[in-house]
């Protein structure tokens, strides 16, 4: 069969050598959650009785399988054989998955390889050791996923209800993004981490090692842009690592008008090791946000990765691509990536495209409250900042959304001293909306008022600096003068299909819905959109909104676009309405 997504899986970090497993494996379901018991990774104990199709999640219709009732465990098998040409170059033979929703755990040949926790991450296994070269050998992955569990961030995955509801969608079990082996040296690169530092001239490369190294190794770096080398560094290891700088003079910088990137080609020992970067700064400075000093508006769209077919799953990687030319196409310059930690090309087009991006974290049904909080979320979120630390696209980071006066102010210190502990330089939004705390760079609020005089009025004291700045929780917090943005509003209903319920199982759980009093006809839905776009274009107070949202998903009805990606209006009117000149660009 042609196998699905079948793109390099890690477009950010390269090499030559490596073997997509995606496609048809074996799969159960384990009801009863015996299978450990049973021990279903024994070939006699097998209980494959399904067939379903990587990286697509049981409950989607593209994995051919499409279950969409509770189950907390299921199993996945399939069989491989170890590449002799790459094996014959190449010392270690590394299993990844790019995700799988929630703990996972991994067998080959019946022997335990390990496990990992965390279902929006990739994780890595070295299964040198497991595997036979040039015989079939046995893959076999347990995932778990209880979603009901307070201590198990799961975004906007329904578990609280059988039936879609609201904002809360179709749940998502196990792996949903690719699974490949890769072929390396005995000792390789196993990161690196750039930052571009543009007032210096130079980019700062880290580069982390699988292994301790010898006395006298070394890493290469070769730069270059457009085909023509800019400069080559060779520097000395020490322990795991090798930190150094490429000077980078006169450098085509990075921005949305000009996404320019540089190719950088690494080397230690027989590793080999592509990418690529951009040259840009981001900085608060006053009210406003900038990117290579000036200030930018954050024209950004609440974007929250959804397929009709591949619910988490893009189902190619056109389809990501193309999402983003849709909202670019209709104005905006960015995006939030909400309540998901969103797959590697989303990413990469953004960086090729010169589109903005904040990384967010799924904590809804987290409970922030409870002490147990920072290590049930740590591992994923630092796992995400690191895997997009690279991305010149990113231009900020946002670990929490709508979080309630009952959480821990002490998680959000702990969580904003370790993000910035790696990135020290984007901006950082503590919890979008609602609530906020000392630890944030940017003040944001989310304001669904559909009226836009009135919203337009509640606004214009961070223009005029008479009256009170509109903030969510009034009785226990004040705005302290940070940029300030308008992290959710819109969400205007339009519903090209006037779908108004039925849903699975006639549940009236899926009616159509939008934020306020539906528009009476198409022309009065482009007057609000307009008259929203304007009071905050035109406020000098503002570095940003977002917009509810680029698609609708399921039974929200609210997006720019339909769920199927259809477009729903003239782009053209909503284009000019989204991105004539900010108040605070001028």
């Amino acid at each position: 069969m042609n196998i699905p997504r079948n793109e390099y899986p890690r477009p950010r970090f390269v090499r030559e050598k490596w073997q997509n497993l995606n496609g048809e494996w074996d799969f159960a379901f384990d009801f009863g959650n015996s299978g450990k018991y049973r021990k279903f990774w024994l070939r006699d104990n097998y209980p494959f009785d399904r067939k379903i199709v990587v990286p697509f999640v049981p409950e989607s219709p593209l994995s051919g399988i499409e279950y969409i009732d509770f189950f907390q465990t299921c199993w996945y098998h399939r069989t491989f054989r170890v590449t002799e040409s790459f094996s014959a170059e190449c010392e270690r033979v590394l299993l990844h998955v790019g995700a799988a929703d929630y703990i996972s755990e991994v067998w080959v040949n019946e022997q335990y390889v390990g496990s990992h926790t965390g279902g929006y991450t990739p994780f890595t296994f070295d299964i040198t050791e497991f595997t036979k070269s040039g015989d079939e050998n046995d893959l076999v992955i347990r995932c778990n996923d209880v979603g009901f569990d307070k201590l198990q961030p799961t975004g906007k995955q329904m578990y609280r209800n059988y039936y879609n509801k609201d904002c809360e969608y179709t749940r998502c079990t196990g792996i949903w993004q690719t699974v490949w082996l890769e072929y390396v040296p005995k000792n390789y690169i196993e990161s690196f981490k750039l930052t571009p530092d543009v007032d210096n001239e130079k980019l700062d490369v880290t580069v982390k090692l699988a292994h301790f190294t010898a006395k006298g190794d070394t890493v290469t770096a070769s730069a270059s842009f457009k085909g023509e080398t800019c400069a080559e560094v060779t520097a000395k290891t020490c322990g795991r690592s090798c930190t150094f700088s490429i000077p980078v003079k006169d450098a085509k910088l990075w921005s949305i008008e000009e996404p320019n990137l540089y190719d950088l080609e690494l080397t230690f020992g027989e590793d080999k090791a592509t990418t690529y970067f951009g040259m840009r700064k981001v900085a608060v400075n006053g009210k406003a946000i900038e990117i290579n000093d000036r200030p930018v508006f954050q024209r950004l769209v609440l974007d929250q990765g959804y397929y009709p077919d591949g619910i988490y799953t893009a189902p190619t990687v056109q389809d990501i691509e193309k999402d983003i030319i849709m909202s670019k196409n209709a104005g905006f310059n960015g995006a939030r990536l909400h309540m998901k930690i969103f797959e590697p090309y989303e990413f990469y087009y953004a960086d090729h495209m010169g589109y903005i991006l904040w990384g967010e974290f799924p904590n809804w049904g987290l409970d922030e409250s409870d002490t147990g909080a920072l290590d049930a979320m740590i591992p994923d979120w630092l796992a995400s900042v690191e895997r997009d630390y690279n991305s010149p696209s990113v231009v900020g980071w946002c670990p929490f959304n709508e979080t309630r006066r009952t959480r821990r102010e002490q998680l959000f210190k702990n969580i904003y001293t370790i993000t910035k502990a790696i990135d020290p330089v984007r901006p950082f939004i503590d919890s979008s909306g609602y609530f906020h705390t000392r630890y944030t760079d940017v003040y944001d609020v989310h304001d669904y008022d559909q009226n836009p005089e009135t919203f337009r009025a509640r606004h214009l004291p961070l223009a005029t600096g008479e009256g009170k700045v509109f903030v969510n929780n009034p009785d226990d917090e004040k705005y302290l003068g940070q940029p300030y943005m308008i992290s959710e509003m819109g969400g205007i209903y339009w519903n090209l299909d006037e779908y108004h319920g039925g849903g699975v199982g006639g549940s009236d759980n899926w009616a159509a819905w939008g934020y306020g009093e539906n528009p009476k006809s198409l022309e009065a839905f482009y007057e609000r959109f307009e008259g929203l776009m304007s009071a905050m274009l035109s406020n000098p107070g503002l570095c940003g909104f977002c917009y509810t949202q680029l698609t609708d998903v399921y039974q929200e009805k609210n997006g720019i676009y339909a769920f199927d990606r259809r477009e729903k209006f003239d782009m053209d009117r909503i284009r000019a309405a989204v991105s004539r000149k900010a108040a605070i660009e001028k």
